[in-house]
C-alpha cells in the first residue's frame, strides 16, 4: 500500500525529470542540426565527424517525442535507452578525452534523469490513452520547440565563452 505522500510525490517527479529530458532533447535536437559552433567545437575536441551531429539531432527529435507522447510503450522504451545511451555515451566520450567534472557532470545529470522519469512513469504513460493527451503532448512539444529557436541566440554566446574558457577554442 502507498503512502499519501508516495502518491503526490511521484507524479510531480515523473512530470519534472520528464519534462527536463524532453527539453533538453528539444534543444539538442535544434543545437545538432543547425551545428551551432558549440557543437562544432565539442565535436571536433571529441574528435567526431561533423555528420554525427546531424544523426543526434534527428535521433533527438524523434526520442523527445516518443518520451512526450501518450502510449508507444516499445518505442518509449527504445527512446528512453537511446537518450540514456547518448548523455552515458557523452560522458565516456569526455573521460576518454581526458576532460574533467567541468565537462561531463551536465550529461551525467541528463542520463541520471532519464533513467528517473522511465523508473516513475507512470500506467496511464501507456497505450489506451485519450486525444487530450496526445494534443498536451504536441502542444508541449511545439512550445519547447519555439523556446529552444529563441534562446539560440543567447546561448549561442554563453556556450561560446565556455569553450574558450575550457581551452577548445581560441577567444
Amino acid at each position: 500500500m502507498q503512502t499519501r505522500t508516495t502518491e503526490t510525490f511521484r507524479p510531480i517527479a515523473f512530470w519534472a525529470t520528464t519534462f527536463v529530458i524532453v527539453f533538453e532533447l528539444t534543444a539538442g535536437s535544434v543545437w545538432n542540426l543547425l551545428t551551432i559552433e558549440w557543437v562544432e567545437v565539442q565535436l571536433h575536441h571529441l574528435g567526431y565527424p561533423h555528420f554525427f551531429s546531424y544523426v543526434l539531432g534527428v535521433a533527438q527529435a524523434g526520442a523527445a517525442v516518443a518520451i512526450i507522447a501518450p502510449g508507444l510503450r516499445l518505442i518509449k522504451e527504445w527512446a528512453y535507452a537511446g537518450a540514456f545511451f547518448l548523455w552515458s555515451g557523452a560522458v565516456v566520450s569526455h573521460v576518454a578525452v581526458g576532460d574533467g567534472l567541468e565537462s561531463w557532470w551536465v550529461p551525467l545529470m541528463f542520463g541520471a534523469f532519464a533513467v528517473a522519469s522511465w523508473m516513475l512513469r507512470p500506467a496511464d504513460r501507456r497505450p489506451g490513452t485519450s486525444r487530450r493527451a496526445w494534443a498536451v503532448s504536441i502542444g508541449l512539444i511545439v512550445v519547447l520547440y519555439a523556446v529552444s529557436f529563441l534562446t539560440l541566440p543567447a546561448v549561442e554566446a554563453g556556450m561560446h565563452e565556455h569553450a574558450v574558457k575550457l581551452g577548445w577554442i581560441a577567444e
